[in-house]
């Protein structure tokens, strides 16, 4: 039989949960290979990869499964591995676009559940002063979203509750908390064939979305399969505004007058300055970035309950 490897993150969530998905995929006869410090997740599914296995699937929340696939990307061998999810973190975003309720639910996808080919975001960046070193940078995938707008204090200080809720939201309103006034980013972003200008301006926050549902977009599916990344800026407004009741409702309200939404292949940003980046919830310092679509890049096994073709959300006021 072909090897299926479950590469498991022990310290995700509580840890109750992936005692239960170990002992799942032994029954099942997966080979488990656990993660005992950081960048090791990324490591063995490197390896697993290089060693042709028939499947890998990342055991953990949303950081898991960004450094799998990461791992599997630089092995060269996303075309050929198939990929899965078992969701035992904290924030699952991703396993519920993918249909994925729960461990015993995740292993009937894994055995039965049909192949979609997904969307990858795709990022470079620099923190230099000039963009000329850019195109040479290293590529680094983001399964869910890329966000300027964090700082490390922030991710510390949010609760599990927040992020569960709220997603990479809930970091951001952390950052407004630790203060009273936020210098907020000088934004230039470009898109399109030209790479033509798009948004400029002072802003709270860029969001870039690839299986990311922001709020204010509606409970429901993100594209997976369309090549387009989802992008939303955040016009810079004082921040006293969004820390009351309510304030994610209102960062993100859909037909805000302070919101852009773009829906583009790429986008380049320059932020004026070196800023702090979240890709999947690693934070870089990034001045000038470029984020891309790789469309149908990786291959997962998804739930009775996906849709390719979800509505969009743009398209409900």
């Amino acid at each position: 039989m072909a090897r299926r490897i479950l590469v498991l993150n022990p310290r995700s969530g509580d840890g109750k949960q992936s005692h239960r998905a170990r002992r799942l995929a032994v029954e099942r006869g997966y080979d488990v290979r656990e993660s005992e410090r950081a960048g090791d997740t990324v490591d063995i599914a490197r390896e697993a990869a290089v060693g042709e296995a028939s499947l890998v699937a990342a055991c953990g929340g949303d950081g898991t499964v960004n450094e799998v696939v990461r791992g599997v990307d630089e092995a060269g061998r996303l075309a050929e591995t198939t990929l899965g999810i078992v969701p035992t973190g904290t924030g699952n975003d991703f396993a519920d676009n993918l249909g994925v309720r729960g461990v015993a639910h995740a292993f009937e996808v894994l055995e039965s559940g049909r192949e979609r080919s997904l969307d990858l975001g795709s990022a470079r960046w620099t923190a230099a002063a000039s963009s000329a070193g850019l195109s040479d940078a290293p590529r680094r995938p983001f399964v869910n979203s890329c966000v300027f707008g964090l700082t490390a204090e922030a991710s510390a200080r949010t609760t599990r509750e927040a992020k569960r809720r709220l997603g990479v939201v809930a970091y951001v309103l952390s950052t407004l908390q630790g203060k009273r006034t936020f210098e907020g980013l000088r934004l230039e972003v470009r898109a399109g064939p030209r790479n033509d200008p798009v948004w400029t301006g002072d802003a709270l926050m860029l969001l870039v979305g690839n299986g990311r549902r922001f709020p204010g977009e509606r409970l429901q599916q993100a594209n997976m399969e369309d090549g387009l990344l989802n992008v939303v800026v955040v016009k810079n407004r004082p921040a006293l505004d969004y820390l009351t009741t309510g304030a994610a409702d209102r960062l993100l309200r859909r037909g805000a007058s302070h919101l852009t939404h773009l829906r583009v292949s790429h986008l380049e940003v320059d932020a004026g300055a070196a800023r702090q980046v979240s890709l999947d919830g690693e934070l870089v310092e990034a001045r000038h970035l470029r984020a891309d679509a790789r469309p149908g890049a990786m291959r997962f096994r998804v739930g009775e309950g996906y849709d390719p073709s979800p509505p969009d959300p743009t398209d409900a006021a």
